[in-house]
């Protein structure tokens, strides 16, 4: 089969550049809530902030905010619903 595009893309070579965050398995394992929202009827997942002192979203469609907050004495559920 012939290509007669003037460009190629090499993937696998691609590097990262300022700002672009790398495939890895860490990126996958980022800790996170799987979050119902009620009031527009979806779901989202809700990400630790960076001080890792809780999650933090919004609804994505009504923009709802939402916040989760992270210490002892908590619980385990990793799934809640937002009304």
């Amino acid at each position: 089969m012939r290509d007669d595009r003037d460009y190629k893309i090499e993937l696998s070579s691609a590097g990262t550049e300022a700002g672009e965050r790398q495939i890895t398995g860490e990126a996958s394992s980022r800790p996170f809530l799987s979050v119902h929202f009620a009031c527009c009827n979806v779901y989202c997942r809700i990400y630790r902030n960076v001080d890792r002192t809780r999650y933090e979203g919004r609804c994505p469609r009504c923009a709802k905010p939402v916040t989760f907050a992270v210490g002892s004495g908590g619980t385990d559920a990793r799934s809640f619903v937002v009304k």
